[in-house]
């Protein structure tokens, strides 16, 4: 049986989305392991598939012994007791600096009014007391092949909302799954474990 071509050249815009710059919240009982209960800031999406760095997920590795095991000292500054997030259980031995503002590094992806930068020159701006003044250190990240996040979007695993700064940089870690939620106008005690539709 052959499919009527409008409708498949109707429905194929839908297909396309993209979450760029917005936050995943893992349903209960959907997304299991690593990721269950997180939240997840998407840096990037596209036909090839998508990254995400877990915001709310703090290790127990502060950013100054992170910068000592790479000799650099972190010297008075806002940071001195910022402690660094598991991003994702992808290359969980290299570093993501989510930060506010751009900054010129060598190597940065420009997200908006935030930028995601994986070279060291960020981070020894920090150790001097320069640099970014929001940022997110992360160690991994969240990654997804081509069209999985969208299989894993229609099995109702994700919820999404436009990101909010705030909430990466000012909330505190626990609070930031369920302030996530409100930007949705949920309240995290209303999920369940089950799927449904609306």
């Amino acid at each position: 049986m052959t499919q009527d071509p409008r409708i498949t050249h109707e429905a194929s815009p839908d297909t396309v989305i993209d979450l760029s710059n917005q936050f995943l919240m893992a349903m209960p009982g959907m997304v299991t392991g690593e990721l269950a209960g997180t939240v997840i800031y998407v840096c990037e999406h596209g036909p090839k598939g998508a990254l995400g760095l877990v915001i709310n997920r703090p290790t127990d590795l502060s950013l100054s012994s992170l910068l000592e095991k790479i000799d650099l000292k972190l010297e008075i500054s806002p940071f001195q007791t910022s402690v660094v997030f598991f991003g994702g259980p992808v290359q969980t031995d290299r570093g993501f600096v989510l930060h506010s503002p751009l900054g010129e590094y060598s190597s940065s992806i420009k997200l908006g009014a935030l930028a995601l930068t994986t070279s060291r020159d960020v981070l020894q701006e920090v150790a001097a007391g320069k640099g970014p003044e929001k940022l997110l250190v992360t160690l991994g990240y969240a990654g997804w092949g081509a069209g999985q996040l969208e299989n894993e979007l229609a099995q109702n695993a994700w919820l999404n909302v436009a990101a909010d700064i705030e909430i990466i940089f000012s909330t505190p870690p626990e609070q930031r799954y369920p302030a996530a939620l409100k930007l949705l106008g949920i309240d995290p005690v209303m999920l369940t474990g089950a799927a449904g539709h609306a």
